[in-house]
Formats: C-alpha cells, sequence, structure tokens
C-alpha cells in the first residue's frame, strides 16, 4: 500500500476529449436541485450530462425536465418499471450508457457533488490510448462532533486506500460509482452488466472487477478531482448501506477475495493474539510495545494516506477507529451470511 502513499497526485492536463456524465437517480430530486448545477458549471468544453430517471415516484423526472430544457448538453432518459429488472439499477444505467453520444463516460450520483469546477477535467485527463478506466475518490462530507461521521468516512478512506494501492500495484480490484468513469467501447465489449445483472448491487466494483487490468486502469486522486457525498445520520441507515455494499465481494476474482481477506484477516487476529496474551498472563510491558508499535506504523501509513485525500482530522483518530470498525465489519459479514440486504430504493 505504500505504492499509493508514495506516489504523488499528478495531474497533467490533455486536449480535452468529449464526454458523458451519467447520473442514475431514483427519487432524488432535492439532490439533483442542489448538485446538477454543481456539474453543468464545470470548466469543461464539451461535455453532456446524461440524466436516467430509474421509476421515480417523487418529482425526479419533473426536476430532469426543467434542467433539459435549460440546457442544451442534458440528456434524459425516463425508464420505467418492468418486471424482470424491476430495481436493477444496472438495467437503468445500461440505457443511459447506451442513449449517451460519447465515448468516454464519467459516472457519478445524484447526491454528490464534485469538489471543484475542474472536476471533469481532472478525471479526463487520465484517459490515453491504453488507459480506458480511471478511478476517483469518493469523499463524505465532514460533520464536526460526531463520530459516526468519523467512523463512515474512516470507513471510506481505508476502502480507497485499498483500491488505489491495488490499481497502482497493477491490480484493480474495484471503483466507487460515486466518482469513476471508463470507456463505452470497453463496456460494450465486455456485455456490459450481463454477466451479474441479476445482482441487484455491483454496477461499479463487479464491472471493474471483471474488466479492469494492469493496462488499462488509471488512479485519479488530485484534491479537484473528489467527488463529495452527505453520509447517512443513523448507524442503522450506515450499516444496511454497507450491507448493500459488502454483498458483491463474495463474487469478485479469487486473488482479489484472497488478497482483501488476508488484509482483514490480520486485522483480525492481532487483536485477537493480543487478547489471549493478556488472558495467559503476558507481560504488560511487552504487550504495550506491541500496540505502540503497531500504532506507530499505522500512523505514519495513514498520515501519507489521508494527507493525500484530504482527511487529516482521522490520523490521529485511526486506531481507535479501527477498533470499532473491525467488529461491524465482522457482523456485516455475518449479517449477509444470514439474510440478504436490500438493494436499491
Amino acid at each position: 500500500m505504500f505504492s499509493f502513499a508514495l506516489k504523488r497526485a499528478d495531474f497533467r492536463l490533455k486536449k480535452s476529449i468529449s464526454v458523458s456524465v451519467i447520473i442514475c437517480a431514483k427519487n432524488e430530486s432535492e439532490n439533483l436541485k442542489i448538485n446538477l448545477p454543481l456539474i453543468l458549471n464545470q470548466d469543461y468544453p464539451n461535455f453532456e450530462v446524461v440524466l436516467v430517471n430509474d421509476s421515480s415516484y417523487d418529482d425526479t423526472l419533473d426536476v430532469m425536465k426543467t434542467f433539459a430544457a435549460q440546457h442544451k448538453n442534458v440528456k434524459l432518459v425516463d425508464v420505467k418499471t418492468i418486471e424482470t429488472f424491476w430495481g436493477n439499477k444496472k438495467y437503468a444505467l445500461t440505457l443511459g450508457i447506451k442513449a449517451s453520444s460519447n465515448d468516454f463516460l464519467v459516472f457519478t450520483d445524484a447526491d454528490c457533488k464534485p469538489y471543484s469546477n475542474k472536476w471533469l477535467t481532472h478525471i479526463c485527463s487520465n484517459f490515453s490510448n491504453k488507459k480506458s478506466i480511471v478511478l476517483g475518490y469518493g469523499a463524505y462530507e465532514k460533520k464536526s462532533l460526531s463520530f459516526l461521521n468519523k467512523l463512515i468516512r474512516f470507513e471510506t478512506l481505508m476502502t480507497a486506500i485499498q483500491y488505489f494501492s491495488f490499481a497502482n500495484l497493477g491490480i484493480p480490484y474495484m471503483g466507487v460509482g460515486r466518482n469513476m468513469a471508463y470507456r463505452k467501447e470497453l463496456f460494450f465489449n465486455n456485455a456490459g452488466f450481463q454477466n451479474h445483472m441479476h445482482l441487484k448491487s455491483g454496477d461499479d466494483d463487479l464491472f471493474i472487477n471483471k474488466v479492469a487490468t494492469n493496462i488499462n486502469t488509471a488512479a485519479c486522486y488530485t484534491k479537484d478531482s473528489f467527488t463529495i457525498s452527505k453520509p447517512k445520520e443513523s448507524f442503522k441507515d450506515w450499516f444496511l448501506q454497507k450491507r448493500r455494499h459488502i454483498s458483491t465481494a463474495k463474487y469478485y476474482q479469487w486473488k482479489h477475495k484472497f488478497l482483501l481477506g488476508l488484509f482483514y484477516f490480520s486485522q483480525l487476529m492481532f487483536w485477537f493474539l493480543l487478547s489471549i496474551l493478556l488472558l495467559i498472563g503476558y507481560p504488560w510491558l511487552s504487550v504495550i510495545i506491541l500496540i505502540s508499535i503497531r500504532f506507530i506504523i499505522q500512523l505514519l501509513c495513514l498520515g501519507f494516506f489521508a494527507k493525500q485525500l484530504d482527511e487529516r482530522d482521522l490520523i490521529l483518530l485511526g486506531p481507535i477507529l479501527e477498533l470499532f470498525l473491525i467488529p461491524i465489519q465482522l457482523s456485516i459479514f455475518i449479517a449477509n451470511l444470514l439474510s440478504k440486504p436490500k438493494h436499491w430504493k
């Protein structure tokens, strides 16, 4: 993971390419009113915004129609509910991709806003003749005096550290739909979501897991390339959201499952073995030294990562947040074994 920490966030301005920004929304009228103007005001010469209304039952469609009437570069796709693909975001996204005019596609969600008006410029600068996938960072808003907010952001940071590091090591395995890009040609040449259309989750990570290689994938983590979303405000809502996200991991390639499992297992075993040492009466001083060494290494590594992703306030809290996150992740894993999580609104 040092490959990410020690690699500078690079940005080289290239000739602008025509891109399509695709936003799939279900009951997101208020978020669209707030965030869509920030997308449309991007300082980028040639782009369209494809708005996909996924069978909303609020006034999302009306909001989309208003924006489409006011902006020539807004295209609207209205997806009606059909029994075969009921509640399937992948079906709606596929229709949006088909409707797009350009080969280069940038994806985000209705509840996301770009960090700056250079967001598209930074993301799209990573495309090249070889690079057809760009992985970005989807951050969450910071809220003071909220432990849940810090826990959510810490989990998001750790996930980003993993997928950016793996990508820089030449073994990309996922991206987040809040902020990523790929070529339409790549999507259709690999049959899109067809191999996992029966799964309601995985429109971002499962597709990337299937098609990403060490040659065709770029990681983008300049600050201007970030998107920012509002995090969940209750532990229950966040827990259910993570259940949906994690439910797709069992469909990853075996090498990715092994490496990710090894990382989590090492965290779990450290605290388990530490507890055993305490129970058998191992000298307290030796235990404290072990904990101190691990925390120092963790803080140094996390400091590099957090600086890159503008999450500096999480550095000192890292060891405490990890203690909470490990049992939560274990609980999510067990809950998903016992029952299927709910999906897409």
